[in-house]
Formats: structure tokens, C-alpha cells, sequence
């Protein structure tokens, strides 16, 4: 199945909302993928070519937040868990502080509709960081 079929695909899931444009992204702005940290730090989000909003608002081109800790991206179209691995920035935030024991963490950022649906891969960004 090529791209273009696999993101119709994902646009229908979501009611036509789909995060399959080149032009839009999501990285972490803050901090750093090998960055050594103390905790508590700082996470600050960022997203091209999409809008924030609340969870609950079912808008084109719009989503929200969330942090998975030692986890990879959400399929597209399903739900982010709520669980402790799984923290929903569902109030629009685009910055937290993070509390963790010393160790390394891989962080993933997933961006998702007002469902929270993910957006798949193309909606999500891996950094690794280190608490000393």
C-alpha cells in the first residue's frame, strides 16, 4: 500500500483529519534528544502545520500532546492509554515539568485529535535523555 492510500486511510479514521502534509511536524523544542538532565526538567513541545487545541475539539488540522515515557509512537487511529506511561496534555499545554528517577528514558512525543487518536509516526518524535 503506498502513502498516499495509507494516509486517505488515516484522514477517513479521523473524519478527514489526517497529519500526512510534509509541511507538518512535531518535535520536542526542549530538551535536547541526548541531553543529560536533572529532574525535575523541563519538556517543551512544539508543531508545524497543525494547531493546538483542547482534547474534545474535533477541528481539521488540530490535536494535542502527549508524552509516552520508555514507549514508541500509537498506530494511527488508535486511542493513546491512559496510564502512568502515557501522560495527555488534553488542556492545549505545550510545555511540562517532568519528574524522574536517575536513569535513561526514551521519550516519545505523540500528537492526536481532540479524541486523542494518534497520528501515527508522522505525528510523533523520539528523543532519548538521561537523569542524572
Amino acid at each position: 500500500m503506498n502513502a498516499i492510500v495509507k494516509r486517505a486511510i488515516a484522514a477517513l479514521a479521523f473524519g478527514g483529519i489526517s497529519l500526512g502534509a510534509a509541511a507538518q511536524t512535531v518535535s520536542f523544542a526542549e530538551p535536547a534528544d541526548g541531553a543529560v538532565v536533572s529532574s525535575p526538567f523541563k519538556v517543551k513541545f512544539a508543531v508545524s502545520g497543525m494547531e493546538v487545541k483542547p482534547a474534545g475539539e474535533m477541528a481539521a488540522n488540530t490535536g494535542h500532546h502527549h508524552l509516552i515515557i520508555n514507549g514508541g509512537s500509537v498506530k494511527a487511529g488508535e486511542s493513546v492509554p491512559f496510564d502512568e506511561k502515557h501522560l495527555h496534555f488534553g488542556k492545549g499545554q505545550t510545555e511540562t515539568e517532568v519528574t524522574l528517577p536517575p536513569g535513561k528514558y526514551k521519550l516519545t512525543m505523540q500528537f492526536a485529535n481532540g479524541a486523542h487518536q494518534s497520528y501515527g509516526p508522522g505525528g510523533s518524535k523520539t528523543i532519548e535523555v538521561t537523569v542524572k
